[in-house]
């Protein structure tokens, strides 16, 4: 059987950054939620069960944390990108997103987001 890419979702991943430019956003850290989606050829992993064979997420994750928690962040811009290049930076990887999400950026929204994804030729 010929398998398609397997696909590795971190769902709400709930931070707190510095992120924006007023005052405020300067001065006080802000809730962010990431969203990130990983595709890449499983076939090893789902014939071996080894981990060594498979990508590790809690590493990426654990990755992405130190990242947004021990950084500022003028963009959202600059934040999603940063993410996503922890995301794809994996050989195996052969596509990936990240969405950010900054809760309570506008009056009557529930957030903002912004989402950026790249594909890795292989």
């Amino acid at each position: 059987m010929q398998l398609n890419p397997a696909v590795i979702r971190i769902k709400n991943l709930r931070l707190r950054t510095f992120i924006g430019i007023n005052d405020d956003e300067v001065q006080n850290k802000q809730d962010v939620v990431i969203n990130v989606k990983i595709e890449y050829d499983a076939a090893k992993a789902t014939n071996s069960d080894a981990m060594d064979d498979a990508l590790n997420y809690r590493t990426i994750t654990k990755r992405i944390i130190a990242l947004v928690e021990m950084n500022r962040f003028s963009l959202l811009e600059k934040l999603t990108s940063d993410v996503l290049a922890i995301a794809a930076e994996h050989p195996w990887v052969s596509y990936a997103e990240a969405e950010v999400d900054k809760p309570h950026a506008l009056r009557f929204a529930d957030s903002v987001s912004l989402c950026l994804s790249c594909n890795k030729p292989q």
